[in-house]
């Protein structure tokens, strides 16, 4: 073993994760890759708008029509659907990965320099640095997202799931390394 594999071995640090991921995971997972991509972005704005529009164009209709018809309630029925797909979108959609979520039991990562190995119950997957090349951190996790616009790939490494308190900041060391943090 020549002098640079001893250098890289003695660098390169793992940190293992076992956790079970949780729609609350998925729901921060999904706002965060939100609040990172345009297409999340202008969601944030545009639905709400768009909802406001549809509630005040019915209002004003009934309002100088003086009857509640279908046209005006349908339009403040838009209106107040896209104003819940805003407040609670994320939470809807991780809703949609429970049962997947429970088949999948408990999962460990690990992540190393040369990316992270997820393993869950019935798969497991390596992912390669290039493929989620950005990160983000909350509050809870940490969030792998891919580079295509609307980052539709993500990795969350739930927080609670490191093992040793100082692998907080060993993981977050080789993030930094190795993806763009957002």
């Amino acid at each position: 073993m020549n002098t640079n594999d001893q250098a890289v071995r003695r660098d390169e640090r793992t940190v293992d994760l076992v956790y079970r991921t949780t729609t609350a995971d998925i729901a921060q997972a999904l706002r965060a890759r939100d609040a990172h991509t345009a297409a999340g972005r202008r969601k944030r704005w545009a639905f709400p708008l768009a909802g406001t529009f549809g509630i005040g164009l019915g209002v004003l209709v009934m309002v100088t029509d003086g009857t509640v018809a279908g046209a005006p309630a349908g339009m403040m029925t838009a209106g107040v659907v896209l104003w819940v797909i805003t407040l609670f979108g994320p939470r809807l959609q991780a809703r949609a990965f429970r049962g997947l979520l429970e088949k999948s039991g408990e999962t460990r990562a690990v992540i190393d320099g040369s990316g992270a190995l997820v393993t869950a119950a019935a798969c497991e997957m390596r992912i390669a640095w290039a493929a989620q090349p950005r990160y983000v951190e909350t509050a809870d996790a940490f969030v792998m997202l891919s580079d295509d616009k609307q980052a539709v790939s993500m990795t969350v490494l739930p927080k609670r799931g490191i093992q040793a308190p100082a692998d907080s900041d060993a993981l977050r060391a080789i993030l930094d390394r190795n993806l763009r943090r957002l």
